[in-house]
């Protein structure tokens, strides 16, 4: 399954960082930023991360969370958000179970090896937790820029 826009957004409970978990649900009634990423502290999932950081008091004047989602164990994104001062929750996909349900479980290919990876995603929910935007394959330079700028189109 793939989403796009105008779906409802499959639901998800997650755990996530500090020992607490991340429910699609419990944030109906405010838009959700979701992204997914690759890996913790490396130096693209870094860099997306610490956008988003830093525009953060911009998306959440308008309302909005913003959740970052990997395959890393919560232990894993408690040392990076500690280690970046990151202030939105990190949820824990290890068994890749949500990124399937949005699609982006994806084959890479690298150095000639092919394996199945989470691919640089982001999707835009609105407050009735329908998809309104999707970035595929996202570059991150510019990246929370774009987001905030369809946010506030909604």
């Amino acid at each position: 399954m793939t989403v796009e826009a105008g779906q409802p957004a499959p639901d998800f409970t997650l755990p996530a960082d500090g020992g607490g978990s991340v429910s699609l649900a419990a944030l109906r009634g405010r838009p959700v930023v979701l992204y997914f990423y690759p890996k913790d502290d490396t130096p693209g999932c870094t860099r997306e991360a610490c956008a988003f950081r830093d525009r953060l008091p911009e998306f959440s004047a308008l309302g909005a969370a913003v959740i970052g989602v990997s395959k890393d164990p919560p232990r894993s994104h408690d040392r990076f958000k500690t280690k970046y001062a990151l202030t939105f929750p990190l949820a824990s996909d290890e068994e890749a179970a949500v990124a399937r349900e949005y699609g982006i479980w994806v084959e890479k290919s690298r150095y000639g090896r092919t394996y199945m990876g989470m691919d640089r995603t982001t999707v835009l929910i609105d407050a009735e937790g329908v998809v309104r935007t999707v970035w595929r394959k996202v570059k991150v330079d510019g990246h929370a820029e774009a987001v905030l700028a369809a946010l506030r189109a909604l």
